[in-house]
């Protein structure tokens, strides 16, 4: 009897271990991304990751005003490089190669618009 209940205990345990390692080996997959922004100070960090981290499947973001760079960690089962990019981008910043769009734009504080080279003449 006491053997059983040792054998019980040791296959309780077991099957305990086995179904934490499934658990972790099933965790999401994330990508990381770092995207060129036309940020330039504070307010447009914490505006762009603001935007980021209420974007369904980002899981962390972080931009670097030194380089203006965001590092973007994301579930791509959820979403994309591309569609982040589409969101920085309609908030009114340049986004890679994805141009602000104009309506964000306008709505960020005057402070946080840099004109572009080309419009300046």
């Amino acid at each position: 009897m006491r053997t059983q209940l040792k054998s019980f205990v040791c296959a309780a345990v077991l099957i305990s271990f086995l179904s934490i390692g499934v658990k972790a080996a099933v965790k999401t997959k994330s990508e990381t991304v770092v995207i060129q922004t036309s940020a330039i100070c504070e307010s447009c960090k914490a505006r762009i990751e603001k935007a980021l981290k209420s974007t369904d499947g980002v899981q962390t973001a972080s931009l670097n005003l030194s380089d203006k760079k965001v590092k973007v960690k994301f579930d791509p089962e959820k979403t994309s490089a591309d569609k982040i990019r589409t969101v920085i981008s309609d908030i009114g910043y340049d986004a890679d190669n994805v141009k602000k769009s104009e309506g964000g734009y306008g709505k960020l504080p005057h402070c946080c618009q840099k004109p572009d080279k080309a419009d300046m003449h």
